[in-house]
């Protein structure tokens, strides 16, 4: 079985990767062919990303699983925005981070194997219900700060661009700082409250039979915190303080990172094993 999933991660990144190099020589050797065959590959891998979680249903409550979800779900993001926004190297941004999801996914699978079978009916009965709703919406959150980090990225480097005022089609083509501005404070409306009401039942729902450390002082909970702590600061930067848009994406970087640690953290509830 290990190595089945070997080779499914090995698949995968390698179809991202194809895609990722075939966009990237689009951008030094313009042609529709490069775009075309890079979508092929992009898809291959949605393919064998999909067909592989369908198969192993890894648990989102272990750290190779949320990352390997959160991945696919950066796919999806990655081939609607290559082909809604064809003149920018859309996939040039989203491709490395799917990328280097999938490659931690698979690093994290070898260094703890999953022996926690993920079990749809199991989690919509009972109380389990409410822990896939605290999936759900962690998920969510987690997909918002993504898409944050990518837009605060790409609008950091487009903001260089005009101050050293190059040519527009010189470099890397991308959306304009308003669009890449919007799409920031959009995701990150819309992640606060997921990430809020996901900590809430979080809260919740952690063991009782654990040490108040198990539980509230690891590192999944205070990382998890930070990160809501982060987006209560970018909130009040935004909208109270009203901070240069520039700063703001920093802190969205920021929380992007702090959003790794929780992700690859221990989640408290699969050390406790189902009730």
């Amino acid at each position: 079985m290990s190595l089945i999933q070997g080779i499914h991660h090995y698949c995968i990144g390698l179809s991202y990767l194809c895609a990722l190099l075939l966009e990237l020589a689009r951008l030094f050797w313009p042609g529709k062919g490069w775009r075309v065959a890079g979508l092929v590959f992009g898809a291959a891998g949605l393919f064998a990303h999909t067909a592989y979680l369908l198969f192993n249903q890894p648990s989102p409550a272990v750290p190779y699983g949320s990352l390997l979800i959160l991945a696919w779900v950066l796919a999806l993001f990655y081939l609607y925005g290559t082909v809604h926004h064809a003149k920018q190297a859309w996939a040039v941004f989203v491709l490395p981070v799917v990328l280097g999801l999938v490659v931690a996914s698979r690093l994290l699978l070898t260094a703890t194997p999953d022996t926690t079978a993920f079990d749809a009916a199991g989690w919509l009965a009972g109380d389990r219900f409410w822990g896939a709703v605290h999936g759900v919406l962690i998920l969510l959150a987690s997909v918002g700060v993504s898409v944050s980090f990518l837009a605060s990225v790409m609008y950091l480097i487009q903001a260089r661009r005009l101050r050293k005022k190059l040519a527009p089609a010189s470099g890397v083509p991308m959306l304009s700082l308003e669009r890449l501005e919007t799409m920031n404070r959009r995701a990150l409306n819309v992640a606060f409250p997921m990430l809020t009401a996901g900590l809430f039942l979080g809260s919740i729902l952690l063991p009782e039979a654990y040490a108040f450390g198990d539980n509230w002082l690891s590192l999944k909970v205070l990382s998890t915190l930070g990160l809501w702590v982060v987006f209560l600061v970018l909130l009040y930067l935004r909208y109270g303080a009203h901070v240069p848009a520039r700063r703001l994406a920093v802190f969205s970087i920021v929380a992007f990172a702090l959003l790794l640690v929780a992700l690859v953290a221990a989640h408290p509830y699969a050390v406790g094993g189902a009730k």
